[in-house]
């Protein structure tokens, strides 16, 4: 039986964003050809400037768990929080990354992009290069769905980019810009309602 339009519509309305998953670990395979299908998001000249680290040990990811809980603990008293409050905080924030069976990092590289002499479109092609890594990101939770795994979208690395660098031994040209936590839903939750199309669309 041919897949319809209606179909199609159907699948991608369904993804959800999942934050609690089973033990079950994801297989190799899926993860690849989640990213796979993820390089093809569109990207600002065709330069593709989306970065993968795949977190797939306990160990990785304890280990960027523990020192990105100190960056985020210091911002939190930074603030104000109290004591009590920050512990509560630091110990969701790294249950969220070591309960998840498999992680992975997205980093924007910029080494590929244009380069320009003046400020407004040096910028612009910044916001470019974040949106083409965001394009993938989004086609990375589709590949998740397809393959039924459940993903969320965190975006804590832009809090913590120096530490997560250093922490990964990774290149300073490998900018973070979020995280994506997969595996198999322990639930599904029902679809949060969505702002009607007349309150955020102008047709011209």
């Amino acid at each position: 039986m041919s897949t319809t339009t209606s179909d199609l519509h159907h699948f991608l309305r369904t993804r959800r964003s999942i934050r609690r998953f089973t033990s079950d670990a994801v297989p190799d395979s899926a993860i690849e050809r989640i990213l796979t299908t993820a390089t093809f998001a569109p990207s600002a000249h065709h330069r593709q400037p989306w970065r993968f680290v795949v977190l797939k040990s306990s160990h990785s990811r304890a280990t960027l768990a523990e020192a990105m809980a100190i960056d985020f603990e210091r911002d939190l008293t930074a603030d104000g929080v109290s004591a009590e409050r920050i512990q509560v905080q630091v110990r969701r924030s790294k249950e969220r990354i070591t309960s998840a069976p498999a992680a992975i990092l997205l980093c924007l590289d910029m080494s590929e992009m244009d380069s320009y002499p003046d400020k407004r479109r040096t910028k612009a092609e910044f916001r470019m290069t974040v949106q083409s890594v965001a394009a993938a990101a989004m086609q990375l939770l589709l590949g998740a769905h397809a393959e039924g795994l459940g993903g969320v979208w965190a975006c804590w690395p832009l809090f913590a980019p120096e530490t997560i660098q250093k922490t990964l031994s990774l290149s300073e040209l490998w900018e973070p810009q979020g995280m994506v936590f997969l595996g198999h839903p322990q639930d599904i939750p029902q679809a949060r309602e969505r702002k009607p199309l007349y309150e955020i669309t102008l047709f011209l």
